[in-house]
């Protein structure tokens, strides 16, 4: 006898998620440099004015691409992130206090992430032990003679990631390096939105080759592709 299984589709429009995203909300997004950034999901946050967020993500990229934008558009209110290099206007808003970052080493950052992902309230980490500016206001412990900083776990209201193809359930495969922080970012959102290139029908894809299952993605919806309009009107 056939076992009957029942088909979930998440595949959704970007108009019907737009009542997920509000002011003052936390937001994380996938990505490094840029690479990975979900432009059609990050477009559709500047069309619709929102601001005063909390962003965690890697980097804040570069002035006019993936999240760039949002701090260029000064979107951002506080920020987590790993370095702020790539863009002038981060840095800017830093120093005019207009923009409060917390930076962590790019290890301790994806750690904290995964911890969010995967219900740990924190992770032990030596980076920093020593340093009065870092150990400032945070906790310690000691473990075998060794001291560590006590890192909370980081989530969202909401995490955006993007990859190169996903099914109906959700289930992520990523493009070479445009993976990088995706797979965790997906993990610890309350509400994991996946904006992908290609939606294929159950059964494309390889068990074996599914980075982020299913199980962590609330809804799919198909990417409208990167606007590179500005790189023309630039030179």
């Amino acid at each position: 006898m056939k076992r009957h299984i029942q088909e979930v589709n998440k595949g959704i429009s970007l108009e019907e998620l737009k009542s997920y995203f509000t002011s003052g909300m936390s937001l994380m997004v996938g990505g490094f440099g840029g690479v990975g950034n979900p432009p059609s999901l990050i477009k559709m946050i500047l069309n619709m004015n929102i601001e005063d967020l909390t962003l965690i993500c890697n980097d804040t990229g570069f002035p006019e691409i993936g999240v760039g934008q949002l701090i260029t558009d000064k979107r951002v209110s506080t920020l987590y992130a790993s370095h702020i290099g790539s863009n002038p206007n981060a840095g800017k808003q830093m120093t005019d206090e207009e923009l409060i970052v917390h930076f962590f080493p790019q290890g301790t950052l994806a750690e904290k992430i995964r911890a969010g992902g995967v219900g740990l309230g924190g992770v032990l980490v030596d980076a920093g032990v020593g340093n009065p500016f870092v150990e400032k206001g945070q906790q310690t412990t000691t473990i075998a003679g060794q001291t560590y900083l006590i890192e909370p776990a980081l989530t969202a209201d909401v995490s955006i990631v993007y990859a190169k193809k996903a099914d109906p359930y959700g289930n992520l495969i990523y493009d070479t390096s445009a993976r990088n922080t995706n797979p965790l970012v997906a993990m610890a959102g309350r509400i994991t939105i996946a904006e992908v290139e290609e939606i294929v029908p159950y059964g494309e894809i390889d068990p074996e080759e599914v980075v982020t299952s299913g199980v962590f993605v609330d809804y799919v919806v198909r990417s409208e592709g990167v606007d590179w309009t500005w790189a023309w009107e630039k030179k």
